[in-house]
């Protein structure tokens, strides 16, 4: 009994033993097994995986094959494929700012402009707001312009600052800041010199011009006068040379205001006054004219220069002048301009008097006797015509003025023969009829003032541009009276006339004569030497011919060209006008001038 439990024991523990080596194994291989399963899951997924990595680049793949292809194909738009509707938005934020440059740089450097026409649409409505936006900026800036002429920079600064350009652009920008910085030395500037600086330029004198805005105190700091200097030598640089032999000479008589009481047929003169005179509308009509046609007005001093030697030898050389391109050169000279007593009333000024405002103009004798004053000469007239238009002179210049001297100058009664002194001297010095007539109706007549009075208005006139000449004092054909009758008229001269205006070295030949047939001079000809040894160095004839300048070492002379009744009518009933470099004679002959002017 006892062994079969020992038995049983032992076989039960030997089942327990077993089955604690059994229950391991199997714990072994069930985890051996799920181990297995795990990894054959794992190998699953990543075959998985890796077959989903696979597909999906391919998709990419795929899709961006699809993607250049239609990029390229122009489906899609993109800049950085060649596209233009990106570019297209990029240059219209440029053009917001209205940076219609940068818009335009932008459309046309892309490498489809030429063949891509909405490139080339954008790129020409850019081109039209800009032109639009540039007419507008020029606009504001003319705008400013006009109120920087009256010197309020800050006004003109804050007429800029108002324009919508105005913050994209630089120019208007730094043009703003250009006339602030001048507004803070405006009180540096004078107005005045300014002013006087355009008109010398504007008269071509352009290194005056340059001189007088130089001198200014904000000059250095004052970029507008920097920027006219720089015009005005700009200006400078472009004129061209005009030699002497090129310059025409016209000439005038005193003009004729009233043509009614001027030319009266049937009267005593009236062939003269007709073939002479120039009326004030004939004048007008030429001056415009010659404007009009470039002509620009000198001196005749401007055409030579004279040295003067210590032995008292002078020496002449031709000076050309200096004019923009396309203008011509002339001089202008008055003769007898002396209102002679036969002028009374022929409707011409009596007498060159200075107005309100110490400028001269004419006195004028009305019908009943009244005195009236204006503009009824060559010399009112043309400083009014200059003042206008100051470009039609060089340099302020006039006309040179040729004086006789029997009855006085400028319609001051100055020769001797109206003095105490010498108007009963039979010998050499009388007082002739009218000049007699004329005393008895002055009895309070001051010949010491009358001199001054004419003095004064001869200075004012040099002073202003115009020169003086002799026309002898007894209105001699030098080519005809004798060498003892020149020295006595020269002597004359020289003793009533040539004081009054500051002397003078020009003598210009009344009736159109000369010192000799060809207006060549040499030692041989006793009446140039007799000239030339009282100062006389420059000689004018009367010659129709355009230019007939000749100058030599000895002396300068000039033929000059009457513009008178006679040619003017001469030129509108020919077929060969000789005037018609200087004017249409249908558009100047006066429609109150009786017609015909009589033949010579």
């Amino acid at each position: 009994m006892e062994r079969n439990e020992r038995e049983r024991r032992r076989s039960d523990c030997g089942s327990d033993r077993h089955r604690d080596i059994q229950e391991p194994i199997e714990r072994r291989r069930r985890s051996s097994d799920a181990s297995r399963g795990r990894g054959q899951r794992k190998k699953k997924k990543r075959r998985g995986r890796a077959a989903g990595i696979f597909l999906t680049l391919l998709l990419v793949l795929l899709l961006l094959a699809t993607f250049v292809f239609l990029v390229q194909s122009g489906k899609i738009d993109l800049p950085a494929f060649g596209g233009t509707r990106g570019v297209i938005k990029e240059a219209e934020q440029l053009a917001e700012k209205y940076d219609y440059d940068g818009a335009l740089t932008l459309l046309q450097q892309h490498e489809k402009f030429a063949s891509d026409t909405k490139l080339q649409e954008k790129a020409a409505s850019f081109e039209s707001l800009k032109a639009v936006m540039d007419g507008e900026i020029s606009a504001s800036l003319a705008g400013a312009e006009k109120i920087v002429a009256t010197y309020d920079y800050q006004g003109a600064a804050d007429a800029l600052k108002e324009d919508k350009y105005y913050k994209y652009s630089s120019v208007l920008q730094e043009k703003a800041a250009e006339y602030e910085e001048a507004e803070k030395h405006k009180a540096d500037l004078d107005p005045a010199v300014v002013e006087e600086a355009d008109r010398l330029a504007a008269m071509y004198d352009y290194d005056a011009a340059i001189e007088k805005l130089k001198g200014l105190p904000a000059y250095q700091i004052n970029a507008t006068l920097q920027q006219k200097v720089t015009e005005y030598e700009t200006a400078k640089a472009a004129c061209v040379p005009i030699n002497p032999e090129d310059v025409t000479h016209i000439f005038y008589h005193s003009l004729v205001a009233d043509p009614a009481k001027g030319f009266v047929p049937g009267t005593a003169g009236y062939d003269g006054w007709q073939q002479w005179m120039t009326t004030i509308y004939e004048f007008d009509k030429i001056t415009q004219s010659m404007y009009d046609r470039g002509y620009v007005l000198v001196n005749l001093s401007d055409l030579y220069t004279s040295t003067k030697a210590e032995d008292g030898t002078v020496t002449i050389k031709p000076n050309p002048v200096y004019l923009p391109e396309g203008k011509k050169a002339f001089v202008m000279s008055l003769d007898d301009l002396s209102y002679y007593h036969t002028y009374d009333d022929h409707g011409v000024a009596s007498k060159l008097v200075f107005d309100e405002k110490g400028k001269p103009t004419c006195e004028y004798i009305e019908e009943d006797g009244s005195i009236s004053y204006g503009a009824y000469d060559v010399v009112p007239r043309l400083n009014a015509f200059i003042e206008e238009h100051p470009d039609a002179t060089y340099r302020n210049a006039k006309a040179t003025i040729a004086l006789t001297g029997y009855d006085g100058i400028l319609g001051y009664r100055t020769d001797g023969a109206y003095s105490e002194e010498h108007n009963t001297n039979t010998d050499v010095y009388y007082a002739d009829q009218l000049q007699l007539e004329w005393l008895a109706e002055h009895p309070d007549f001051d010949y010491e003032k009358e001199c001054a009075e004419a003095k004064k208005m001869a200075e004012a006139l040099k002073a202003d541009g115009w020169e003086f000449a002799s026309h002898t004092w007894g209105h001699k054909a030098v080519g005809e009276t004798s060498y003892e009758s020149l020295v006595q008229d020269t002597e004359r001269w020289m003793q009533y006339v040539s004081p009054l205006i500051g002397g003078t070295n020009t003598i210009i030949f009344a009736h159109g004569q000369d010192l000799s047939p060809t207006g060549a001079y040499d030692s041989s000809n006793e009446k140039y030497n007799y000239l030339k040894s009282q100062g006389f160095d420059i000689y004018c004839n009367v010659d129709s011919t355009a230019y007939t300048t000749t100058v030599t070492d000895q002396y300068f002379h000039q033929g000059r060209r009457n513009l008178d009744g006679y040619r003017i009518w001469q030129d509108y009933t020919s077929g060969n006008p000789m005037a018609a470099d200087l004017f249409d004679a249908a558009e100047v002959l006066d429609p109150e001038r009786p017609t015909p002017v009589p033949d010579l």
